[in-house]
């Protein structure tokens, strides 16, 4: 077998599979767990060693049937897509083997295959936006992964989830007209919808029509800022995020939300390249909104004391260390933020399983009301603090590293001043984790004195958050590890004829 053809076994399992889900005449149970466990596994292997190929080989085009990539069908494989294809398999199964104890208290047992179809619809969705090199099946994957995303929300079925859920579905579909209008835009100068044949055509069409790149540039990335909740265009994301299944929290902040700030890279580093983003300005307002989204979000998150709604809002304010990076429009500032959608993708699912499991052991979700839980969890709050020292940026964690880069990149641009931004965002992410680590481990709580004990959690639910925090702390002590990926994947991703 010729793992050439991995990216698209990749995604026909994981549609096949989805589709069977429904066809279930079995009652739920644990023979569906380890098949949907297998059938993740398998895709993982794969995954593995399509990364492995490209790094040793060389990345490559995969054009359907005997059709040339700008009228079929093209993947385009290299080291980056390759690699977050590998995170994306890595955390769902993960996230979906803590799934398997705590949906029992989260939604009803007649709705579980339907869950797990939407999950793996949605894997299936992102998977395809990270390969496609063509705008419209960008698209086509793009209201796949919204939709999904809706929909393991709203599964919960109860009036906070319903609300959030209506409210994504409608930014959600402001987003999809936005990126569809930009789409046409595009096409509407230079006929194609290949991104790599767009490239070669826009130097041409920039100088003959650059209102129309103007505003096809404004309308794909307003869309999926949209999506990808930067502020101000985020006010989705806390009711959506804190509100969902915790596993569908993960799923969303942990993954869902890199998948549509990877389009914007594409859209800006491969469709219309570098220097046309920074002539065009896009650079300068995305470096404006990613300040902003730094900024405000940690500040939101400060006044927040439910502890998925603080977790939600501080995913605004780490969407916009990402952002930083893209905008400054260099190969330093470029592997920084790829480095971050990956260090990112680890810390806060770590912080969302933990809290859901706080949650589903206490039913606790104040942040005030969790005076000594170190002691009763103490596994959990462990995940808990090593997801926080790495937002805060302490070294030795993803999140040191992914500041470090970010730190380099800005001072190689000439932007000082961005510095004083990180720092002082660091600063408030502590102000507004620390009290909780603080008062899990040093307050006690009255008539409770401070006894050490198990986590009181299911087997599945504290290996895998586990696994997520061991994840982390390995990327952070060995960042080369990912780095080198990524430093290898710029040059191929940016393009040869795009001088920076």
């Amino acid at each position: 077998m010729s793992n050439i053809h991995f990216p698209v076994y990749i995604l026909m399992l994981l549609l096949i599979f989805a589709v069977t889900i429904p066809l279930q005449r079995k009652p739920y149970g644990r023979r569906f767990q380890i098949l949907m466990v297998s059938v993740l596994g398998i895709t993982w292997i794969m995954a593995l060693l399509e990364l492995l190929k490209v790094l040793w080989d060389a990345p490559y085009s995969y054009t359907f049937g005997s059709y040339p990539a700008g009228i079929g069908i093209e993947f385009l494989v290299d080291e980056f897509s390759a690699l977050m294809t590998l995170v994306i398999l890595t955390l769902s199964i993960l996230i979906i083997i803590y799934s398997l104890k705590d949906l029992e208290h989260e939604i009803e047992s007649s709705r579980m295959y339907s869950y797990y179809t939407l999950v793996f619809l949605l894997i299936f969705s992102m998977i395809g936006m990270i390969f496609t090199n063509d705008m419209f099946n960008l698209y086509v994957f793009m209201e796949i992964l919204s939709i999904t995303s809706v929909a393991i929300i709203a599964i919960k079925k109860k009036k906070d989830t319903l609300m959030a859920s209506m409210k994504y579905l409608m930014m959600g579909a402001i987003g999809s007209v936005t990126v569809l209008m930009g789409i046409a835009l595009i096409y509407m100068v230079t006929g194609q919808l290949n991104m790599s044949a767009i490239n070669l055509e826009i130097s041409e069409v920039w100088r003959l029509y650059p209102r129309n790149i103007l505003l096809a540039m404004g309308f794909m990335i307003t869309g999926f800022s949209i999506k990808a909740a930067i502020f101000p265009l985020h006010n989705w994301l806390p009711d959506a995020h804190s509100t969902a299944p915790t596993p569908s929290s993960a799923l969303l902040s942990g993954l869902v939300v890199k998948a549509y700030i990877f389009s914007i890279a594409k859209i800006m580093y491969r469709v219309v390249g570098v220097n046309i983003s920074v002539d065009i300005g896009i650079a300068d307002y995305l470096i404006i909104f990613a300040v902003l989204s730094m900024m405000m979000g940690s500040v939101f998150a400060l006044t927040q004391r439910d502890i998925k709604r603080r977790l939600a809002y501080s995913s605004v304010s780490q969407i916009g260390y990402i952002f930083l990076g893209l905008a400054l429009a260099s190969e330093l500032g470029f592997s920084a933020a790829l480095f971050h959608v990956v260090s990112h993708a680890f810390m806060k699912s770590a912080l969302f399983l933990s809290a859901g499991s706080i949650i589903y052991l206490t039913g606790k979700r104040d942040v005030k009301d969790l005076d000594g839980i170190g002691y009763e969890m103490p596994i959990t709050m462990t995940v808990f603090s090593i997801g926080v020292l790495g937002m805060i940026g302490i070294p030795g964690t993803s999140g040191f590293m992914s500041k470090w880069y970010l730190g380099l990149a800005v001072l190689d641009a000439g932007h000082p001043e961005l510095l004083i931004v990180l720092l002082l965002s660091s600063f408030l992410n502590a102000l507004y984790y620390l009290p909780i680590i603080v008062s899990a481990f040093l307050r006690e709580r009255p008539g409770k004195p401070l006894e050490m004990h198990r986590d009181g959690i299911p087997r599945t639910m504290k290996v895998s958050m586990v696994l997520v925090a061991f994840t982390s702390l390995i990327i952070g002590l060995f960042p080369h590890l990912v780095m080198d990926i990524i430093q290898q994947a710029v040059p191929t991703f940016i393009g040869s004829g795009i001088g920076l």
